[in-house]
């Protein structure tokens, strides 16, 4: 049986890395897999990559280290060599069998985007739907690649604290910008679509305080609702002022204090309860969205209940 999905152990075995490198996997398009994967190797053994079985998808890649002097391949046969630069992203038909040569350190992040996804996602925003992307064997200067890398590469490092509703969000963002920087898709302005009427945003709220950990998909929650992700993440937002993500932070937050102006309670037992993957997640999430520590805040809050 052919495997696909150039992700995770598959992508490690075509850069020879020996280990499985950590990925970041989201269903949120009709179930079709996206994913993200950190690969890194100091110390290669120079040769050609590998090879991956031929299908309706594209690496996106996100270069983290220079690799000057780089042997680009398709189908078998030497394209061009080039120069690559850290901070530059590559697009990759998986149709064409991309393949470079590996005879230096290499650090990059690695996009995973079947064209069924950006199908998924042209058919959601009622748009057309395009034709392959534009992977012509050049560095592009993505800011915006450069900022969702930045934020998964958090998660990447720190997996336990990476909510399946943070990355399924991340990841259509990135879908959508790739969508529309390289394949030219158009969303349509649909003002009358802005907001969640009052007992969808109820609702929402609902599933997400009861699933504080983050576990629950974002499909799951928009499909209760009778709508496609892309616009119930749009009109969340439009409704609360927040991304669905960034709203179950706040709501952790917000009950980490309920739970802190109870006496007896330990921190760590406190960031467990109110959905945090540990005391240190907990300690970080709650300075940068309070501006102090949970220690001081109910210092303060035990102060003045006296």
């Amino acid at each position: 049986m052919t495997r696909t999905g150039a992700y995770g152990e598959r992508l490690g075995e075509f850069l020879r890395l020996g280990d499985t490198p950590p990925s970041l996997v989201t269903r949120s398009l009709r179930s079709t897999e996206i994913a993200v994967t950190e690969t890194r190797n100091d110390n290669p053994v120079p040769g050609l990559s590998g090879s991956f079985a031929a299908e309706d998808a594209y690496l996106v890649s996100l270069k983290l280290l220079d690799y000057p002097d780089c042997e680009i391949w398709e189908h078998g046969r030497h394209l061009k060599k080039a120069d690559v630069h850290a901070g530059t992203t590559y697009l990759y038909d998986l149709k064409r069998d991309p393949r470079y040569v590996i005879d230096k350190p290499l650090h990059s992040l690695h996009f995973y985007v079947p064209h069924s996804a950006l199908d998924s996602l042209a058919d959601q925003s009622g748009t057309p739907r395009i034709d392959p992307l534009d992977c012509k064997p050049v560095g592009h200067d993505d800011a915006i690649v450069r900022h969702i890398g930045a934020s998964l590469r958090e998660g990447l490092r720190r997996p336990d604290e990476a909510n399946q509703i943070f990355i399924d969000h991340m990841m259509l963002a990135f879908t959508a910008h790739v969508a529309q920087a390289y394949g030219g898709l158009r969303h349509k302005t649909e003002p009358s679509r802005g907001a969640l009427a009052p007992w969808q945003v109820t609702r929402a709220c609902e599933k997400l305080e009861a699933d504080i950990g983050g576990k629950l998909p974002l499909q799951s929650i928009a499909a209760e609702l009778g709508l496609s992700v892309s616009h119930f993440s749009r009109a969340f937002r439009a409704s609360t002022g927040l991304p669905p993500h960034r709203w179950l932070l706040h709501h952790r937050v917000r009950t980490a204090k309920q739970l802190m102006s109870v006496r007896g309670l330990s921190l760590s037992e406190i960031a467990i309860s109110a959905g945090f993957a540990n005391q240190s997640h907990f300690t970080r999430v709650f300075s940068a969205t309070v501006g102090v520590s949970p220690g001081a805040w109910r210092r303060d809050a035990l102060g003045a209940q006296r």
